[in-house]
């Protein structure tokens, strides 16, 4: 076991070139942890959102909204990010199209700061139904 977690595999190829392969172990970015509510789900997200641990927060998403028993509700509770890059937004954009699709709803809470302005200056905020401060957003389509 290498200094990262992973497992690293040496073997000599055909050429004599030494080939090294290093199992890279899910990103410590970003924690995920999805609770039932009643009928719905509450995906609570803590630390950074980044092109490193946006497709763990894609594949977890997909998951949830591919699952027989749908939720009624995904509540995205993003209060423990410190940081989110544009990845991280085309994650949650697709989420909401699935949930959308499967008339599910899709919520954003926890909203602060940086990536609040995110959302604002982009306005992406209106496409969700985000809660922070006791605020909602418009809800206007995603096509």
């Amino acid at each position: 076991m290498n200094g990262t977690g992973g497992i690293a595999h040496s073997n000599r190829g055909e050429l004599g070139v030494t080939v090294t392969r290093v199992a890279i172990p899910p990103s410590s970015n970003l924690k995920i942890s999805v609770d039932q509510v009643g009928k719905d789900a509450v995906v609570r997200l803590s630390g950074r959102i980044d092109v490193d641990s946006s497709p763990d927060l894609r594949d977890r998403l997909r998951t949830l909204l591919s699952e027989e028993a749908l939720p009624q509700t995904v509540i995205v509770d993003l209060s423990g990010i410190s940081y989110i890059e544009t990845s991280g937004v085309a994650t949650l954009i697709e989420a909401l199209r699935i949930a959308r699709h499967h008339q599910t709803n899709f919520h954003l809470q926890g909203l602060s700061g940086a990536a609040l302005r995110l959302f604002e200056v982009t306005g992406l905020l209106a496409l969700f139904d985000a809660n922070d401060s006791g605020q909602s957003g418009s809800g206007q389509e995603v096509s």
